[in-house]
């Protein structure tokens, strides 16, 4: 698990492909490396992955399968690309984010980044399958960096961006176009699945629908 709170940027040293999947070599000044152990969680741009390899004390190797380079944007890193690192939380962990999995739940794209004094307004189209999860000041992961959604209009959110959150992330490489990973507030995960009550056991039963919604008396 982890809070959302990038600890460190790093940039990818090599992308070594290996039948079909690829292994990462990832390397940063500036992740205290101290505590970390093979076999242990590092997030990398919001994707949970595992420590293969530790080396020169700046440098740690992870593997990708192809079903994660697939699903996030993983797949369009190369030589020199920055990311955003955070290692697994602690029982100690202060929560200045919020409760992060790491597993992504789909690809959204950047629509437009405008100036807001100092800071800057981020707005991101997310997939129509992800539109029922992310609600206005709710929680939401996008490239690993817990957020505050400020604005829902459909599948488009709107971010508030702090000059801080710009300089210790990788929003200041984002521009129009760009693709993210997305993990939403994993409470509105599981509330959805509490409510579907015994149907949760019945094979199909999906998600929550409209007609189940009135059924229940939640809309007319």
């Amino acid at each position: 698990m982890f809070t959302g709170i990038i600890e460190a940027q790093g940039h990818i040293g090599a992308l070594i492909p290996s039948n079909g999947d690829v292994t990462l070599r990832i390397q940063s000044a500036d992740l205290d490396f101290a505590d970390v152990r093979l076999g242990d969680s590092i997030a990398v741009n919001g994707v949970c992955l595992t420590v293969t390899e530790l080396a020169g004390g700046d440098t740690f190797s992870a593997d990708v399968s192809g079903e994660t380079l697939a699903l996030t944007s993983l797949r369009q890193l190369k030589a020199g690309s920055r990311v955003n690192l955070e290692k697994a939380m602690t029982p100690s962990t202060r929560m200045g984010g919020h409760l992060v999995s790491g597993h992504v739940d789909g690809l959204g794209k950047v629509v437009s980044l405008t100036p807001d004094a100092r800071s800057v307004r981020i707005d991101i189209e997310a997939p129509a399958e992800l539109a029922r999860y992310i609600a206005k000041k709710g929680s939401i992961t996008v490239d690993g960096i817990s957020l505050t959604v400020n604005e829902v209009d459909g599948r488009v959110f709107s971010l508030n961006i702090i000059p801080h959150t710009q300089d210790v992330t990788t929003i200041q490489d984002w521009k129009a176009g760009t693709p993210v990973n997305l993990e939403v507030d994993i409470i509105a995960r599981y509330l959805e699945r509490l409510l579907l009550g015994e149907r949760a056991a019945e094979p199909g039963s999906g998600g929550i629908t409209m007609a189940m919604l009135a059924e229940h008396g939640f809309v007319k």
